[in-house]
């Protein structure tokens, strides 16, 4: 469903259709589109398929990150064109694509960027707070590009292979390989609509799942090493410090998936995962198995994101801040 805006003192449209942002877009022809900082597979999927379709009827965009693009995205046509946020960026509608607030796409990065007429909000995090101009927010969406994919298809904008390719990417990784519950007959359809395209799927397989770089396995089996269990078996956990990650000169490299390991170990209801990405600011990841709400428990540590998926950034010590997030996960099951 589409989210009620909560009240505010700006004059913001009500309850946002998918045809009235369809409008918006047709009706501007200069955009600044930009996702959230440490880019996973739904962030990149999303920009480049709605950069794709927007410049394939005419429209100006430039394509924005706080972090470059992760190796095994850099497959997708259109993903060379984005560009390291780095300075004031003045645009007349910037769109904020998979991101649940303003700061997602970095807290000093938030501020570079100056609008002249509108801000377009487009996500499917239920944690969303509706913080544009105008706001396309569906919780029911298994993936931000599942929204694109009807956005563009609202316009009446026709989809090509690499548009598809870029979709169906997104939708991928935001459903665990279409294993994870918030895949819906919705999503199929889409998915289904998308290979029909005659997209590559062998090249997007290989990218994404079969030609990981042998620095990320070495990071992966460092992270391993650090599995750790609660008492009771029910969390797991693991940890890189940055002195490690320098050591290994991975610092850039994060493999997505080394949370799941925690979480697909029999007992364990959460997983977490802990990575130092400078000294004394830890990046926390959060699973869940079955029904507890990590997005909650992400939300004490100025996090969000999904019920099964999570995650938020904290200052203080990998020891620290380890401590403390299992103490609030041990509460919630308790």
């Amino acid at each position: 469903m589409i989210s009620r805006l909560r009240s505010r003192t700006r004059n913001y449209m009500k309850a946002d259709s998918l045809q009235q942002i369809a409008d918006k877009l047709w009706a501007e022809d200069n955009f600044i589109l930009v996702g959230h900082a440490i880019p996973d597979g739904d962030c990149i999927g999303s920009l480049v398929g709605l950069y794709l379709g927007l410049t394939s009827v005419g429209k100006n965009c430039a394509m924005f990150l706080a972090d470059p693009v992760p190796p095994i995205y850099r497959y997708l046509a259109g993903s060379d064109k984005i560009q390291i946020l780095n300075q004031e960026i003045m645009g007349d509608t910037i769109v904020y694509l998979d991101c649940s607030d303003v700061q997602r796409i970095g807290e000093k990065e938030a501020g570079y960027l100056k609008k002249t007429k509108y801000t377009i909000n487009i996500d499917h995090h239920y944690t969303n707070d509706v913080f544009a101009d105008y706001n396309l927010v569906d919780a029911g969406a298994a993936a931000t590009a599942e929204i694109i994919f009807n956005l563009l298809d609202a316009m009446k904008i026709k989809l090509n292979q690499d548009i598809a390719s870029a979709l169906y990417t997104g939708i991928v990784m935001d459903t665990g390989r279409f294993n994870y519950s918030n895949t819906t007959s919705r999503t199929m359809r889409i998915a289904a609509a998308l290979l029909d395209t005659g997209l590559d799927l062998d090249a997007i397989r290989i990218n994404l799942f079969e030609s990981r770089p042998r620095k990320e396995i070495q990071v992966l089996g460092q992270a391993l090493q650090s599995l750790a269990f609660s008492e009771d078996g029910r969390i797991a956990w693991v940890c890189l410090s940055y002195e490690q990650l320098t050591d290994m000169n991975a610092v850039e490299i994060y493999p997505e998936d080394i949370i799941n390991y925690t979480r697909m170990i029999a007992g364990v209801e959460v997983g977490l995962s802990f990575r130092e990405i400078e000294p004394g600011i830890v990046k926390i990841g959060f699973r869940s198995k079955n029904r507890t709400d990590v997005a909650a428990i992400a939300a004490r540590w100025g996090g969000g994101g999904h019920k099964k998926a999570a995650g938020a950034r904290q200052n203080g010590t990998l020891e620290e801040v380890t401590k403390l997030v299992i103490a609030s996960v041990k509460d919630v099951l308790d």
